[in-house]
């Protein structure tokens, strides 16, 4: 009798243990199916942003690609103004707004806000955003496809850049936006090199690749380690860093996008440091607006172009332990509360309150950073998709020039 005693309460201890595993099981999946629930109500289920970007961008980006394996280097190098009092490896351009004189061709050019005078010299400019559209869609096609035809391609054009003798560009902007008889150069004209940022957030996203040239590598990094320094330390910098509205924003960007790939840790934290204490809090009201923007003559074109400059800023200097989507100053202002100010009139830009911009207006909004960028930093499904509907391929020069980043691939 004793061994059948010993069977029955094994039988019973593999049953209670069954039942027990069954019961946590039971637990465990309805926790997961409450959790599931809950976040389908909040909207904030699990999205692989970099599956969706890939599956929305691949078409356009293999053609832009292929378009980039064509073509051939072209620097500053190639075209000179009578007007620039720099050499030939000097970059030049001229103030925007600024006229020939009605009056006398020969006096110095007045200013039209807001009004592009198309005879101005922009060979340089249109170059460099070339090189930028090379660049990034060449580095996306490699993240997309991994082939190493495209990071050849793109060295050939970095080459002859930043390390050819004959051909590169001298590392500073002294004669960027110019006007003819009053100046040479001016600091605002930093603005022009923010479409470096996609040649050196290219070059980090290729430099594991097997095809990367070493001495390239080498040579783009310390063309930009003096390219910082002369930002840092030309009074044309200092003047530009200390602008109030999107210039401000747009030197700390291109500061922090070189830092980053030079490996300029106090840059960085120069530059995480100034957002939180200057642009954010004196740039931005309390509403998530920027007022320095809305008062020109293109608010609407103004206010996107700030906002996609501080949410890259954001982008490029986040890290776990110093999240500045995460940062508000005491008063509430942050990246989310500009963002949700501008989205409802990227959404429906009917229901922009303010006067429209004197030119360009038909062409905005496009993909703008600023939307996939903050959806996947606030987990923002409906900002996602409205980037997905929008152009992701402008083709009015003026758009694109105010659009530095054009593949978030690569970021």
């Amino acid at each position: 009798m004793h061994w059948k005693i010993e069977i029955d309460r094994s039988i019973t201890g593999q049953c209670a243990i069954a039942f027990a595993m069954l019961r946590r099981w039971r637990k465990l999946w309805w926790t997961g199916v409450l959790l599931i629930i809950a976040s389908m109500a909040t909207g904030q289920q699990a999205i692989d942003y970099t599956r969706v970007i890939s599956k929305t961008l691949r078409k356009q980006v293999l053609k832009e690609a292929a378009w980039a394996m064509q073509q051939e280097p072209v620097t500053v190098t190639a075209d000179h103004s009578p007007r620039s009092a720099g050499g030939r490896h000097d970059f030049y351009s001229e103030g925007d707004y600024w006229w020939p004189n009605p009056v006398s061709s020969d006096s110095p050019y007045v200013q039209k806000d807001g009004m592009t005078n198309p005879g101005n010299f922009v060979a340089h400019r249109l170059a460099m955003i070339r090189f930028s559209r090379i660049m990034g869609a060449l580095a996306s096609a490699y993240k997309i496809t991994g082939d190493q035809k495209y990071v050849v391609q793109a060295l050939k054009h970095c080459r002859a850049w930043f390390v050819d003798t004959a051909t590169l560009m001298n590392p500073n902007l002294l004669y960027a936006q110019a006007i003819k008889g009053r100046a040479t150069g001016r600091g605002i004209g930093i603005i022009d090199t923010i479409h470096f940022m996609e040649v050196v957030q290219a070059l980090t996203a290729m430099q594991q690749a097997a095809a990367m040239d070493a001495a390239v590598l080498t040579g783009a990094k310390s063309w930009f380690e003096r390219y910082l320094q002369w930002l840092t330390t030309d009074q044309y910098g200092k003047d530009e860093m200390n602008a109030t509205n999107n210039h401000g924003t747009c030197w700390v960007m291109q500061v922090a996008a070189f830092a980053k790939f030079t490996g300029n840790n106090t840059l960085l934290e120069f530059c995480s440091n100034r957002y939180k204490t200057v642009l954010l809090p004196n740039q931005m009201a309390a509403d998530g607006s920027f007022p320095q923007e809305l008062r020109r003559t293109k608010p609407y074109g103004y206010s996107l172009f700030n906002l996609d400059a501080m949410t890259t800023l954001c982008r490029i200097l986040s890290t776990k332990e110093n999240d500045l989507w995460a940062f508000q100053t005491a008063d509430g202002r942050s990246m989310r509360k500009g963002i949700e100010y501008l989205y409802p009139f990227v959404a429906d830009k009917g229901k922009w309150p303010f006067k429209q911009d004197v030119m360009y207006w038909e062409n905005w909004p496009v993909a703008h950073p600023f939307l996939v960028f903050g959806a996947q930093a606030y987990g923002k499904k409906e900002w996602l998709a409205t980037w997905q509907k929008l152009d992701h391929a402008p083709s009015v020069e003026e758009v694109i020039r105010n659009l530095p980043v054009r593949n978030p691939l690569i970021w």
